[in-house]
């Protein structure tokens, strides 16, 4: 007796141990996850990155300073002039109340941190919450031991901590948390049928459409779900308590978010999910009538039902079509039909086209950025087909559906790195588990000198059966009267099942024992990619993806550092010497920085929500200069800046931009024609071969002027742009329109003013000379 409770007391005391390791080891990865996206503050300092981060930080500044309700009505006069931005309207809330709601919130506990400090490091805290929403995730799905792995691995990963790092102020510093977070609570919902974790996914659909666009993955990917799930007929009650709320809840929540609004229900993004909706009750009516019915009346139902079905949803397709047609675009937004054809940005919107983060990745980047997970991914997807649940064919479909959107566009690598995280995970799970069982037996044999047990081999399920009691457990809780029946349907089913389950887990048995020697292998070379790979990540990290756009670094020959912060010296020197009301043009790609940083108003910025103003704004740059300073003196502008990269090497300039200001100005003004600016008709050239049209443009002249000079003095070759390595075309000019008012240290930023009368005027020229060959003449 007393040796069974010493058993009991021994067991119980173990089960407490093993909690307390878990959840030390999510602490852990959480604090991992946060501390490894902390190198741009050590290495630079607490600062903004990017460009579309600044017009959050902007935006959180408003709503600290004149409260939630402000915003919402906030008409922005600085940005767009003369058109102007309503920002509550045109803005994805979500990031920007989380930092607002955190910065009150410690200064309500008198914690004074400046709203700057809570911007910068919302990334990094996001991404410990995106962790644990993974372990959630994938402990629903194949266990604990599988969910930490999965856990780890996205706290760490390098293409999600491309987007979150310490200064990332941008929408997917919170969205892959809310999109993760989102999975994790449907999953949970269909796991135990519960309505309150229904409700807590509802809620989570709504912060995920808040917080970023690419909510429209989520809308598409679940009902590409439950379809699959009717299909191959494992069709239950708990799938559609997880899937109708959020359905039709969360769309009318989402509609309430001014962003969004009546997009809703009216953008072809979200038909799919009404249809599966409708499907989605067909099915269960078809269910209950076969459950109902003697087979000859269900089958005389049925058909009926499927008739009228079918009727009713020709009349519906036949209504949306009409309703879709009437658009050039079919309802689709011009980002969806660049991902469903990855060729019509490039086709028909040149300014989605132009942003190297909607171009297509290359495999290095799937290396760089996933690392061993490349490898284990695909071995994930195997697994989950090996041992096929609700849980692991959602893990299937997410997998697959992220690969092909991250082949489209780079930016969609966010979408795919939870996913690989999460089926790298079950495949090192289950390997790991495999070499466990297999060392087990084989010491036991060893030290038996018999034959193992084939029990003792069998630890793969282990983690899996008992999350699968406490699930049926909670399911259990949750039952209703009316769900009494099926449930019990579903257990004399399973019954039925278990012999055959337990005859293939006998047969699979005999595949898990290895020998030791191989064992030890496996297990060094797994310690060894999973060793390299934490490497890689802290190395992506520290040296790749930590350092901020605004300012720039680099290695002199005797091993110091050089420093280049051009950007914030020019905007700098904007903010101190113009007017307040001073009117600043430049291209799209920095019209946030200048209105956080400089306070001036600009013509265009990132929002890029009206082509046309931005199209003006192209064509003035690919003008001449007498017709640009006449575009920019309608504009109001009173400066110009071009970035530029000739003297020190920076690749990412105007010049490298400007053939995508021509396609863009083209697209909208037809006397714009991007051969005119091609040598030869096909060559973009800055050289001597270069068109005059090209050598004449504006573009050219901001950035070219004196610089002959300059590169002469600087590095002893007169004219030579080390980015385009070669003499430029014009070496000596002037300019008659424009006045250069600054030029930072390293020639990057060059600002000009656009004078009031030209400094010459050629029309009193062209006057004086008629005259004067006039008098001759007389």
């Amino acid at each position: 007796m007393a040796k069974g409770s010493d058993r009991k007391r021994r067991e119980k005391w173990a089960i407490y141990l093993g909690e307390a390791c878990k959840y030390l080891a999510l602490v852990c990865i959480a604090m991992l996850g946060f501390s490894i996206r902390l190198f741009s503050v050590i290495k630079y300092e607490s600062v903004i990155h990017e460009f579309d981060p600044y017009f959050n930080y902007r935006v959180t500044q408003f709503l600290t300073k004149e409260g939630f309700y402000d915003l919402w009505n906030w008409f922005d006069d600085r940005t767009w002039y003369p058109l102007g931005r309503v920002i509550g309207g045109t803005v994805y809330p979500g990031l920007i109340f989380t930092a607002g709601t955190m910065y009150k919130i410690l200064h309500f506990f008198n914690i004074p941190i400046h709203v700057q400090e809570v911007c910068v490091f919302t990334a990094p805290l996001f991404s410990a919450f995106c962790a644990l929403a993974c372990y959630g995730l994938v402990k629903e799905i194949r266990g604990v031991g599988a969910g930490l792995l999965a856990s780890a691995f996205v706290a760490c990963v390098p293409s999600y901590i491309s987007r979150s790092v310490a200064g990332s102020f941008d929408n997917e510093g919170v969205a892959i948390f809310a999109l993760v977070n989102v999975f994790y609570l449907f999953i949970k919902t269909v796991n135990t049928g519960s309505l309150f974790w229904a409700t807590m996914s509802v809620l989570g659909y709504l912060y995920m459409v808040m917080s970023w666009g690419g909510y429209s993955f989520i809308i598409n990917l679940l009902p590409i779900y439950c379809l699959t799930v009717i299909a191959s007929g494992k069709l239950n009650a708990r799938v559609y308590v997880a899937f109708a709320p959020l359905i039709i809840v969360g769309t009318l929540m989402s509609a309430s978010i001014p962003v969004v609004g009546f997009n809703a229900v009216l953008m072809s993004e979200h038909f799919g999910a009404f249809f599966t909706f409708a499907v989605l009750h067909a099915a269960l009516l078809v269910q209950y009538m076969r459950r109902m019915l003697s087979p000859r009346h269900f089958k005389v139902v049925v058909t009926m039902v499927l008739t009228g079905a079918a009727a009713a949803i020709g009349v519906g397709l036949a209504i949306v079509i009409a309703y879709v047609l009437r658009s050039p675009t079919l309802g689709w937004t011009g980002r969806s039909l660049s991902l469903l054809d990855p060729t019509y940005a490039g086709r028909f919107i040149p300014i989605i086209a132009s942003v190297s983060e909607h171009q297509p990745p290359s495999w290095t980047s799937y290396i760089m950025d996933l690392h061993i997970l490349v490898f284990f991914a695909p071995a994930g997807i195997i697994a989950c087909f090996s041992r096929s649940n609700l849980g692991t064919l959602f893990l299937i479909l997410y997998g697959v559906t992220a690969v092909y959107f991250s082949g489209v566009m780079v930016r969609l690598m966010l979408v795919l790195a939870p996913a690989a995280c999460c089926l790298g995970a079950v495949a090192i799970s289950d390997l790991l588990a495999t070499l466990a069982s297999s060392l087990k037996a084989g010491v036991r044999q060893a030290l038996s000198g018999k034959p193992a047990p084939e029990e003792s081999v069998d630890a793969v399920e282990a983690d899996t059966d008992a999350d699968a009691v406490a699930a049926a457990a909670a399911s259990a809780r949750s039952v209703t009267p009316a769900k009494a029946g099926k449930d019990k349907e579903d257990k004399s089913k399973e019954e039925k099942e278990k012999p055959k389950k337990k005859k293939k887990d006998e047969e699979a048995k005999s595949y898990y024992a290895l020998p030791i020697p191989a064992v030890l292998g496996l297990l060094a070379l797994l310690c060894t990619m999973l060793a390299m790979g934490v490497i890689h990540c802290v190395h992506a990290s520290a040296d790749m993806y930590s350092s901020p756009s605004i300012v720039l670094q680099s290695w002199r020959q005797d091993g110091s550092m050089h420093v280049f912060d051009d950007f914030r010296e020019a905007y700098a020197w904007l903010r101190h010497n113009t007017h307040r009301e001073a009117k600043v043009a430049s291209w799209w790609d920095y019209g946030y920085q200048t209105t956080a940083m400089a306070n001036r108003t600009v013509v265009v910025d990132n929002n890029t929500w009206n082509t046309t103003h931005i199209a003006t704004v192209g064509r003035a740059m690919s003008s001449p200069e007498y017709k640009a300073w006449q575009i920019y003196r309608s504009l109001d502008v009173d400066y110009v800046f071009v970035v530029f990269g000739g003297l020190v090497g920076y690749p990412s300039d105007d010049i490298n931009k400007f053939l995508w200001m021509v396609r863009i100005g083209g697209g909208v003004y037809p006397e714009i024609k991007e051969p005119d600016y091609l040598a030869n008709g096909n060559d973009y050239r800055v050289d001597a071969s270069a068109t005059k049209t090209m050598l004449n443009t504006l573009m050219y002249r901001l950035s070219y002027l004196d610089f002959a000079d300059e590169s002469q003095l600087s590095f002893g070759q007169r004219g030579l742009d080390r980015v385009r390595q070669t003499v430029i075309g014009k070496l000596n000019f002037k300019l008659t329109y424009f006045e250069e008012v600054f030029t930072s240290q390293h020639w990057m930023m060059r600002i000009y003013r656009v004078r009031d009368k030209p400094l010459r005027d050629p029309s009193q020229n062209i006057k004086a000379k008629r005259s004067a060959v006039k008098s001759k003449r007389a």
